[in-house]
């Protein structure tokens, strides 16, 4: 016991056990019986205390709503004086990694030299925020996730306590779903039983997937194959009635993910067996798939679902851009792989050369200098003609007149930037409206957050928009928030001009000109630049 560190830091994803590990250590510590570990509580313990959250000498604290330097002073002004009752006073502080710089800071100084009645305990979802000054003080224990049958036999086991019937089906769904926090697959649970088991019926999958808005796996599977045959009208109504179901678009991209990496996972390994996750006949179907495809085509799927996914961030309707997303896997098998690309590039270009060799021949013979090496690399002759044509490509009008329209391309780096460019580009109802009707709460490059007034045009987003891509070349997102924002630039020219205006007549020159003219009044003051 003279060995405990003066601090622990736990870290995992949550819902996995940080804070009640946290309450543990706290009894561990402060427990009377701590040394026969054999013999329970008897008595007055500090455990049922601490396990309540009551105990006078164990402080919890919620760094996610107490996040700043005065909370930390209070905590640390706290911990010079020795416990009540306890052996150890014990500080534990969740969610640590919200704290801010100077709180951090403040707790330094305590966490290397603590007092000998102190010790902290911190938890943390997300360890990378923590200073490494902070982590270097701290004994580290990272939670794992819980395992797949470890998550299911705790839930049957609560399932039996709370007298639900419910399929292991729908229990493996629901383990999976909770992505190995407890607490997650907990809620679910508690929904699944309280939407479903009312009437004593038994939960099954079905239930459990339509409250989660998740579409059978085999009809996932089943879309994939058709994406995979290039069945156009299958795919798309497909789609359909997994949408008409109740399914989330994104949820259903995520499902198709899982089921490509299935058919990788098979194409590589063969057929998956022993798996919890996967049912025998999903097994085979995913296995049938996996026969005739190859890794290029599975890795091109892959890639485009992840992009599908990312666009769905600022897409207004989720299942247009599902459904068209659909349609581009399902044409993109008629597109050449990039193995095929190079290959017919090279052959083309071996066959140029060859032609080229035997008009020369002749030549050759006469003027031995000029013979050209017919055993050098054939690589070193395509690169050789795939610059010549790059020379001849750059010559063309066509593409001379493209690139200096690329090389126009405007970088607009800030708000008054963006002003200056419309008033340049003569854009006057734009620019009026970016003056006086906008406010700016972020501007980013590609990004920008405004709050407007009534009198802001309607098509002034959609214009805006167009005019950014067609000036920069790039994508920008205009999104409209709920914060005030900046004054407008027309706000700040009337400011500055009414400041002007108060200091010209506080001014010498203006008393003496209104001495000698005392009906004269000063109503505009103009900056000469």
């Amino acid at each position: 016991m003279d060995r405990i560190p003066n601090a622990y830091l736990l870290t995992g994803i949550r819902g996995v056990g940080k804070t009640t590990t946290a309450r543990i250590i706290a009894k561990a510590i402060n427990c009377k019986n701590s040394e026969t570990l054999e013999k329970k509580c008897e008595g007055f313990c500090h455990c049922e205390a601490i396990t309540n959250s009551n105990h006078i000498d164990v402080l919890e604290m919620d760094a996610a709503s107490k996040t700043g330097i005065d909370d930390i002073r209070e905590l640390i002004d706290s911990a010079k004086y020795y416990p009540t009752s306890a052996k150890y006073k014990v500080f534990i502080i969740d969610e640590v990694h919200m704290l801010s710089k100077q709180a951090f800071n403040g707790l330094l100084k305590t966490l290397e030299e603590p007092p000998p009645h102190l010790k902290f305990i911190l938890a943390t979802t997300e360890v990378k925020k923590i200073p490494l000054t902070i982590i270097s003080r701290c004994q580290r224990f990272d939670l794992r996730r819980i395992k797949l049958e470890e998550m299911i036999s705790f839930l049957k086991k609560i399932s039996e306590k709370e007298k639900a019937k419910i399929n292991e089906k729908a229990l493996i769904l629901i383990a999976k779903a909770s992505e190995g926090s407890v607490r997650d697959a907990l809620s679910i649970l508690d929904q699944a039983i309280s939407t479903f088991n009312v009437l004593g019926e038994e939960i099954n999958e079905t239930s459990v997937r339509t409250m989660l808005g998740i579409a059978d796996r085999s009809r996932i599977i089943d879309l994939v194959r058709f994406v995979i045959d290039g069945d156009k009208a299958k795919a798309l109504a497909d789609a359909q009635e997994i949408f008409d179901l109740g399914a989330d678009s994104k949820l259903v991209l995520q499902d198709m993910l899982e089921v490509v990496y299935l058919i990788s996972r098979s194409k590589s390994f063969g057929k998956i067996e022993n798996d919890l996750t996967v049912s025998e006949s999903e097994s085979d179907l995913i296995f049938e798939l996996s026969k005739n495809i190859d890794f290029s085509y599975i890795s091109m799927i892959w890639q485009f679902i992840l992009k599908g996914i990312e666009e769905l961030s600022f897409v207004p309707n989720h299942f247009l851009s599902f459904q068209m997303l659909i349609m581009r896997l399902v044409h993109l098998k008629d597109l050449p792989s990039p193995e095929q690309v190079i290959e017919d590039a090279l052959n083309s270009d071996t066959r140029g050369i060859a032609d080229s060799n035997e008009k020369k021949d002749d030549f050759n013979e006469i003027n031995p200098g000029t013979i050209i090496n017919k055993q050098a690399s054939a690589k070193t002759q395509i690169k050789s003609i795939i610059q010549e044509k790059a020379e001849d490509i750059d010559r063309n009008p066509k593409i001379l007149e493209k690139k200096q329209e690329v090389e126009k391309l405007e970088i607009i780096n800030s708000f008054e930037k963006l002003v200056q460019i419309t008033n340049d580009k003569k854009e006057i109802e734009l620019k009026f409206d970016l003056e006086r009707n906008v406010r700016v709460v972020k501007f980013e490059t590609g990004k920008i957050d405004i709050s407007f007034n009534e009198k802001l045009s309607k098509n002034f987003v959609r214009s805006l928009t167009e005019k950014l891509k067609l000036w920069t070349g790039e994508r920008w997102i205009i999104s409209l928030s709920k914060e005030t924002g900046k004054n407008t630039i027309f706000e700040n020219k009337e400011t500055h001009k009414k400041k002007l205006l108060q200091e010209a007549l506080e001014s010498e020159v203006y008393k003496k000109i209104k001495e000698s003219f005392p009906d004269a009044e000063l109503n505009e003051v103009e900056e000469i630049k």
